[in-house]
């Protein structure tokens, strides 16, 4: 199916698992984490960070507004431990630790489909469950407008749309003008489907009902290369 990029003014991207491979990153952080585990003889970082993540999943599919504040309660009474410890663990081990890895799975072709939409006047936005400025250095990639999910005046995980909206006013466009390139139907494709946005679903299959795509260098994104 092919796409109109005439029409299109903003193009908002979310991060992971959308700009970088994040099985292969996972896989990765998860090798570093059981050798952590080892040398430390504990394994209470590793049960902080599954539930932490299971229980993020859970208020995404509620929906709930300011989510960080529920999300580290829960964890840590879950776990039995302080929520201090929550936040140090989940800040070193999904923030801090994968920065350096990221660069080596990210997706070929993205850094050209983004000189490509800058070369056509289009404006670049990124709308993350998770913050995203750092990740996007490590990435070497550049946003020209970037909203997450932790910022004060949004505070709602997707597929609330909250976030995207606000990337809509900042631009200045309407639905019509945007388009959301995610990984996750149930995640970035509701949420731009709840505002009227045109979403693109990157993924190895076809998903029925919805524009897919499985790499960046595909015919869908050609004529962003024309002059």
């Amino acid at each position: 199916m092919s796409l109109d990029w005439e029409q299109i003014r903003l193009v908002v991207f979310d991060v992971d698992g959308t700009l970088y491979d994040q099985r292969g990153l996972r896989l990765r952080m998860l090798r570093e984490m059981l050798g952590a585990a080892l040398s430390e003889r504990s394994v209470e970082f590793i049960r902080i960070l599954s539930a932490y993540r299971r229980i993020r999943e859970e208020l995404g599919d509620s929906q709930i507004e300011d989510f960080e504040a529920a999300l580290i309660t829960r964890t840590a009474a879950q776990v039995g431990c302080s929520e201090d410890r929550v936040i140090a663990i989940a800040g070193e081990w999904l923030e801090r630790r994968p920065l350096p890895h990221l660069i080596r799975y990210r997706y070929a072709g993205l850094p050209q489909l983004f000189r490509n939409l800058r070369g056509q006047g289009k404006k670049i936005g990124v709308f993350s469950d998770y913050p995203a400025g750092a990740k996007l250095a490590a990435l070497e990639l550049e946003a020209d407008l970037i909203v997450c999910a932790t910022d004060p005046d949004v505070g709602v995980l997707k597929p609330h749309s909250k976030g995207l909206r606000a990337l809509m006013e900042r631009a200045a466009v309407l639905p019509a003008q945007t388009i959301m390139i995610g990984d996750r139907v149930e995640r970035d494709g509701l949420a731009a489907r709840a505002v009227n946005v045109p979403a693109l679903i990157r993924s190895r299959e076809p998903l029925r009902g919805w524009q897919t795509f499985s790499r960046y260098d595909e015919p869908l994104f050609a004529s962003l290369g024309r002059a």
